[in-house]
């Protein structure tokens, strides 16, 4: 038995270790993608099944940048008054509330200085990557695949389980 699946990760469930810890307990399941692990817990739990007990852990995680468009100096800054406006508009309507008699100037005034200043520190922000920074992403941590342990008092069970789940799923596909 390796490190891997030792007594430590399940002693103290109801807190988180306060470091990382290796995942602990004996394989039940594993899946290509996280939602079938998902799918397989939820599955325990419906059948009663102690789910404190279980773990999911991506194995070989990679992270992926997927990209989603090209950064101009006009997308930067229109993004930059679009959301300056909403903040400026949103300050500007607090101080009208708690201002007798203000009118739409708190409004107007929070809706300029949102822009003016949303504009300025976002084009510090794009000027000072020189260009090697030209897109929008986003980016994901995933994994190859996606094993469900479980401690070894209930690992068969979760096995039979989880092997009644697959069963039942290749019937329907």
């Amino acid at each position: 038995m390796t490190q891997a699946f030792t007594q430590t990760a399940f002693t103290n469930a109801r807190t988180s270790p306060q470091l990382p810890t290796l995942p602990t307990g004996w394989p039940i399941g594993s899946y290509d993608s996280y939602e079938e692990a998902q799918r397989a817990v939820d599955h325990l739990a419906d059948n009663d099944f102690p789910v404190a007990d279980v773990t999911i852990v991506g194995v070989e995680p990679m992270l992926v940048e997927r990209v989603a468009g090209k950064l101009s100096w006009g997308r930067v800054l229109g993004g930059a008054a679009m959301s300056g406006a909403w903040f400026g508009v949103f300050v500007g309507l607090l101080l009208t509330l708690f201002t007798p008699g203000a009118g739409l100037l708190p409004i107007l005034f929070g809706l300029v200085a949102g822009i003016a200043f949303s504009m300025v520190f976002a084009a510090i922000s794009y000027g000072a990557t020189r260009g090697k920074r030209d897109f929008v992403s986003q980016t994901q941590l995933v994994a190859r695949r996606y094993d469900v342990l479980s401690q070894p008092r209930n690992a068969e069970k979760g096995r039979e389980l989880l092997a009644n789940l697959a069963a039942r799923t290749h019937v329907f596909n």
